[in-house]
């Protein structure tokens, strides 16, 4: 498996996000051309094939999969504390 470079240069992060196709696009530095290394559950690295940096981020069905996860969650129900006085 070949090494991936992580940048250190400090550019600025770029994104888009397609809400037809439910898709997060983010950039580091300007949008380049760039490999994608599927890394799984939706996620895809986008790497550049000549000096190996990643310069990007595919994140696939974000809305989907943050609404599916807390659709599952059960509502927390605090109950009140009534305090009596006392006489």
């Amino acid at each position: 498996m070949e090494t991936i470079n992580i940048s250190e240069k400090k550019e600025k992060i770029k994104w888009d996000y397609d809400a037809e196709a439910d898709v997060l696009y983010i950039s580091f530095g300007n949008p380049q051309n760039a490999e994608g290394v599927d890394i799984g559950e939706g996620t895809i690295v986008r790497v550049q094939t000549d000096t190996n940096e990643i310069t990007g981020l595919t994140i696939i069905n974000p809305l989907h999969r943050t609404l599916k996860s807390l659709s599952g969650k059960q509502p927390v129900r605090h109950k009140k504390k009534v305090s009596t006085a006392t006489k």
